[in-house]
């Protein structure tokens, strides 16, 4: 059995409707625009996703916004679905955990500027 992303992405928006979130597709313009991701409005949780994007952009957009709600564990998912949100899940939660346990670096051009300003007397 294949991956369908079409499949995937009316499974995650279904999900979505439950979970309460909104899912907006529009099209981002300017440097750096991505492909979406997951933000909060007056109180309400919207994924915003890049409309000109594929399918499987749009799934893995989709499902790295929704694994990062507890309660998708209450909800059906097909087991291929399932199993991308828990990676994602959990590649976010590595994320947090390496940003939170590394040190902050100090870089030689900082001590560099900080030696070459003089003191304001």
């Amino acid at each position: 059995m294949t991956f369908d992303p079409t499949n995937a992405l009316t499974e995650l928006e279904s999900l979505a409707e439950k979970l309460g979130v909104e899912i907006s597709y529009d099209h981002f313009t300017g440097d750096g625009a991505g492909s979406g991701g997951l933000c909060r409005i007056k109180g309400k949780w919207r994924a915003i996703i890049e409309r000109k994007t594929s399918a499987t952009e749009k799934v893995s957009v989709l499902a790295r916004c929704l694994a990062r709600f507890d309660d998708i564990d209450a909800h059906f998912l097909s087991p291929a679905v399932r199993e991308l949100v828990e990676r994602l899940r959990e590649d976010e939660a590595a994320e947090v955990d390496a940003a939170e346990t590394r040190p902050a670096a100090k870089t030689a051009a900082a001590d560099s500027e900080a030696q070459a300003e003089p003191d304001a007397e």
